[in-house]
């Protein structure tokens, strides 16, 4: 009797995962079909052989354009921060940083791996110094993608960094090489079949030799 009751157990906890695999393949397949059928849109539009009216300027305008400030919804321009933060949870990326960095003794209320990828996120949104970090935090959108309540602002980062020592840096270093050797061993073996390596092609110039400039 407890086997039979088992074995159904089993048989419905494989039902429900099936079933959600199946409404998760429907979603992506739905998400895209619209994407495709925008790409159709635009190319439609973008067709050199139907050109629009040329007697006048292609900008015309938008007739039927208004603006509305929505209590319930934000927008923001930076929607990968969600899954930025969720890849940094999935490697262990966060929870090695609080338990091994320890730049502050006390947390208030910030950890050491809020104030971390205080800095990293900053620079993924196209901030260039600390007080761009002003915008982040002054933005609702931006502060629901993170869930957080609020996030360190430019002085209190500016603080944070000033604590930190040549030891602390080199640490923060092998605890993100650590995090990326984790992530590596959770791919695929196909995965390793083909690497990639990008070079940077900047030019530099170095030093003048017999009247000719060297560039690396």
């Amino acid at each position: 009797m407890t086997q039979s009751l088992r074995q159904k157990t089993k048989n419905r906890k494989r039902q429900i995962r099936r079933q959600r695999k199946s409404v998760a393949r429907k979603r992506h397949r739905l998400l895209h079909n619209k994407l495709r059928a925008r790409q159709r849109k635009v190319r439609r539009r973008l067709d050199k052989a139907k050109l629009p009216d040329c007697s006048k300027p292609i900008f015309r305008g938008c007739g039927n354009c208004h603006f509305e400030l929505n209590d319930r919804i934000n927008g923001s321009a930076f929607g990968g921060i969600p899954l930025l933060h969720k890849l940094a949870q999935d490697s262990g990326l966060v929870e090695a940083i609080d338990q091994q960095l320890h730049v502050l003794k006390l947390h208030l209320p910030y950890s050491d791996s809020d104030r971390v990828l205080n800095f990293a996120i900053n620079a993924l949104c196209n901030g260039t110094c600390l007080q761009d970090l002003e915008s982040r935090r002054n933005d609702p959108a931006f502060l629901d993608a993170l869930g957080a309540q609020r996030i360190p602002d430019p002085t209190t980062a500016g603080d944070y960094c000033r604590r930190f020592t040549a030891d602390k840096i080199n640490l923060l270093q092998d605890i993100f090489d650590d995090a990326r050797v984790k992530f590596r061993q959770q791919q695929p073996d196909d995965f390793f079949h083909q690497a990639r390596l990008d070079a940077d092609g900047t030019l530099t110039s170095t030093y003048w030799l017999s009247g000719v400039r060297s560039c690396r």
